[in-house]
């Protein structure tokens, strides 16, 4: 199973505060642990939200609103994608991370959908083309 790690913002990562020396020593040592257990996937911190957009679906019409955006809880300041057997052992992970921010916050953990999660929906002709993408997705990293 994969899982999205997701660090959530604060009003420091917002305001652009990058992190110290010592928590970047701490999350390299994090980061360094999951590639040795095989885990990690991906992993990157974000930019503020001001650096950003979102494009708004709204019927068939899409408008774009540029950042920044006012809900700092709402808001993401990193993600970890990991293989994990379970969500008790994605929970283990996050437990060992060091604290992301100096200000309290929290890292969400949400299960990564998989083809066979979609059952019939997902025709033989869409798990070809799935398939065929993720191939060609992995060539070029």
């Amino acid at each position: 199973m994969r899982f999205m790690l997701i660090v959530k913002a604060t009003k420091d990562s917002e305001a652009g505060i990058l992190p110290n020396t010592g928590l970047l020593a701490a999350m390299g040592s994090y980061n360094e642990e999951l590639v040795k257990a095989g885990v990690l996937l991906a992993g990157e911190g974000l930019h503020p939200s001001r650096r950003g957009a979102r494009v708004e679906f709204i019927g068939d019409r899409r408008s774009v609103v540029d950042g920044p955006f006012a809900e700092t809880r709402e808001l993401i300041a990193g993600f970890w994608l990991i293989q994990a057997r379970s969500l008790d052992e994605a929970i283990a992970w996050v437990q060992r991370c060091p604290k992301p921010h100096a200000t309290d916050t929290h890292i969400e953990i949400r299960q990564v959908f998989e083809a066979e999660d979609f059952g019939d929906e997902l025709t033989p002709e869409l798990r070809e083309q799935e398939q065929r993408l993720r191939a060609q997705t992995q060539e070029r990293a």
